[in-house]
């Protein structure tokens, strides 16, 4: 495990607008609860509480993953009238406690997931 720091910054901060995650025309997830996530050099990447996500539309896949800092990942693939983004969805559910805040909360892929913020 390690911690974000001035060689590998890690911040975590409230949306300021609605976000949207968009699927084959449809709206997947929708909050004014999202939460902005910005690593070292990485895009910035928008985790949408479980709770405003459409979870019926998802399915959990074998894939895993790990980052050193944040923990073990796990992916869920989107489906929406026949249409399906594999692997297109991640979530931390036992991050480190450091990124507390991101538990078991959902972020797309936005190359596999259309995602917008809503004014």
């Amino acid at each position: 495990m390690k911690l974000p720091g001035p060689d590998h910054p890690i911040t975590l901060e409230p949306a300021k607008t609605r976000w949207q995650a968009r699927f084959a025309g449809q709206v997947i997830a929708d909050s004014i609860h999202a939460i902005v996530l910005r690593e070292a050099v990485y895009p910035a990447r928008i985790y949408f509480p479980r709770a405003d996500v459409a979870m019926d539309h998802l399915t959990r896949t074998e894939r895993t993953s790990h980052c050193p800092y944040k923990g073990d990942a796990a992916y869920y693939s989107v489906s929406v009238g026949g249409e399906t983004a594999e692997n297109a969805v991640w979530t931390y559910e036992h991050p480190f406690p450091a990124m507390a805040e991101i538990d078991g909360q959902l972020s797309f892929y936005p190359d596999k997931v259309e995602l917008a913020e809503v004014a």
